[in-house]
Parts: structure tokens; C-alpha cells; sequence
């Protein structure tokens, strides 16, 4: 009878420490993102991924696959929502389709702080659910903004009517409120269409490019508009996979310690950016003070209401007054 007892709370006991290992065990993740390990713009995902594995060593490792070489980056937002993929960094303009929405952070000129106080996140966290998404937080990047690279000068924003410009879906209508006809193009095809003529310019972020188009860009126009924010999305069984502890600690981790650290880690990659821009050659087209603020208005108002024709308006307003007013 002894025996058969002790032997009972042998096996009790190894089972509990086997249950215990396996909830202990770190739990893996896939991550993609829409843009090249290798890219200046991906700098934030380089620090935002040795953060993460660091802070929770043990419980938590994020797999960073690649970039566009792993699968189209318009569709890695339906890899995320079905499970073929745990994690994706991405544009908020690429997935559009699947959460109209989105784009909102970019259509700011907000820093990331004041866009928290606001509760924005915690709003697009609902929204993002509804989708079949989960939504931990945005890797912000305020100071990197959007400009318009030309081949052939303009004397000034007027008479970019007509031309053909390489964008994102975010910058769209603003291209379209210039007058000007508008191209989605993937970023690794923007070279091939400006050599060919097939676009006159292309709005992008100045980060770490601007060497392998000193034959095909001669302009930039400034100001610049928008602000830049990539969001993190999750599937929702693989978030699960994770302890409700751990997801609190995860999402507050992101939200309240390491994005305002990235947000300010950018400077150098701008600082860089800069100089390769002056390096290449490329002159600025300073818009005057009058034509600037016309342009910045064309920029949010455009953009804002597109975005009000593709949500719900009062949902659009709510979060213009967030991200804008």
C-alpha cells in the first residue's frame, strides 16, 4: 500500500513538473515585415525585434523570416489573419483592404505621444479585432516623412498637374488633389519605372535609397507631409498561445516603453538619409510659405476625406480628432 502510494505521487509530481516545463517553455513566433531586412527603413523592425527577445528571454521569441522575399507585402496582413504567418511589421497603407482604417496614423503630424494620450491605439486594438487581427502596438518613426522625387524640376506644386507618381495607397488622394495621376507600386519597382518613363516621380521617405537613383531623380519638394508608423499585427490563435500575463506584458511593454525609445532612435538613419540626398545631388524645391500651406492642406484634407468615403464617417471624424484636431 505504500508502494502503491508513493508511486501515485511519483507520477503526480512528474506530471506537474512536466506541465509546469511546458508552460514555461518560450513560446516562438514568425515574423515578417513588408520591407528588406537589409533597408535603412527597417531599422526600427532591426531594434524592434533584439528588444523583444531580450525583455522576454525565455518566454518569448520573435523569428524575423525577411521582407518582400518571403511573400508580396500586400498580402502578408490575410497571411497574418489565416495563421499561414504569427507576425507582420507593416505598412499601415499595405492592408488597407483588410482593415480600411489603417492608414489613419500616417494622415498626422502628431508624435507618438501625443497620439497615445489620446487613446488611438486602444481604439484601433478594437477596430483591428473586429478584422480578425490582433493589434499590439505601432513602431512609430514621426520624424521620418514623405516627399515627392522628380526627375524634371517644377517651379511649383501646380504643375505637378498631370504627371504620373509612383505612391503608397496613404498618399493617394493627396496626389490625386495635386492633380496629378496616381500609380501603386511596389517600393522595388520604382526604379525600373522612372528609368522607363513610366512615372515622372514617386513619393517616399528619404532613408538610405537615394544613392541607387542618382540617375533617375534630380528634385525633391519640400515640405514634407505625413508622418511614419508601422504597426505590428498578430494572429489571434498565436496570441493566444501566449499567457494573459505575458500578453499584458508584451502590449505594455511595446506601447508604453519601447516605441517613445524608437521613435526617438531614428535621427541618425534621418540624419543619413539627409546626407546621402545632398550627396546624390538631389536640389530642393522649396515651396514658398503660402504654397506649402496649400500643399500640406491639399495633403490631410485629401486624404481625410477619402478615408471618410471608405469608413464609417462618424468613425472617420472620431479619429481625425485624435490624429489631427
Amino acid at each position: 500500500m505504500m508502494r502503491s502510494s508513493l508511486t501515485k505521487l511519483a507520477l503526480v509530481l512528474a506530471s506537474s513538473a512536466a506541465m509546469a516545463f511546458a508552460h514555461a517553455e518560450e513560446i516562438r513566433m514568425n515574423v515578417v515585415s513588408f520591407t528588406p531586412k537589409t533597408a535603412a527603413v527597417s531599422d526600427g523592425f532591426v531594434r524592434f525585434i533584439d528588444a523583444m527577445n531580450a525583455e522576454f528571454e525565455g518566454e518569448l521569441e520573435l523569428n524575423w523570416r525577411g521582407g518582400p522575399e518571403i511573400m508580396d507585402p500586400f498580402r502578408m496582413a490575410d497571411a497574418v489573419r489565416n495563421g499561414s504567418m504569427d507576425m507582420a511589421l507593416m505598412s499601415p497603407s499595405y492592408y488597407s483592404g483588410l482593415v480600411p482604417s489603417s492608414p489613419s496614423s500616417n494622415i498626422s503630424l502628431k508624435t507618438y505621444e501625443e497620439i497615445r494620450a489620446t487613446g488611438y491605439f486602444d481604439r484601433m486594438t478594437d477596430i483591428h479585432a473586429d478584422r480578425g487581427l490582433v493589434y499590439l502596438g505601432e513602431i512609430p518613426a514621426t520624424d521620418v516623412k514623405f516627399y515627392i522625387f522628380l526627375k524634371d524640376e517644377v517651379a511649383d506644386h501646380t504643375e505637378l498637374e498631370g504627371m504620373r507618381i509612383r505612391v503608397f495607397p496613404t498618399v493617394l488622394p493627396f496626389v490625386r488633389g495635386l492633380g496629378a495621376e496616381p500609380l501603386v507600386l511596389p517600393i522595388g519597382e520604382i526604379y525600373t519605372a522612372m528609368e522607363r518613363g513610366v512615372i515622372n516621380g514617386f513619393v517616399q521617405g528619404n532613408l538610405g535609397w537615394a544613392e541607387q537613383y542618382e540617375d533617375v531623380v534630380n528634385y525633391y519638394i519640400t515640405p514634407a507631409i505625413y508622418r511614419a508608423g508601422f504597426n505590428v499585427i498578430i494572429n489571434p490563435r498565436s496570441w493566444s498561445r501566449l499567457p494573459e500575463d505575458l500578453q499584458t506584458r508584451v502590449q505594455a511593454y511595446l506601447r508604453e516603453e519601447l516605441a517613445p525609445q524608437l521613435e526617438s532612435g531614428w535621427q541618425p538613419i534621418i540624419d543619413q538619409g539627409n546626407q546621402e540626398v545632398a550627396d546624390a545631388g538631389f536640389q530642393e524645391i522649396r515651396l514658398s510659405e503660402e504654397d506649402a500651406a496649400d500643399y500640406q492642406s491639399i495633403a490631410l484634407d485629401q486624404a481625410w476625406d477619402d478615408l471618410a468615403t471608405k469608413i464609417d464617417p462618424a468613425l472617420a471624424a472620431e479619429l481625425k480628432a485624435m490624429l489631427v484636431d
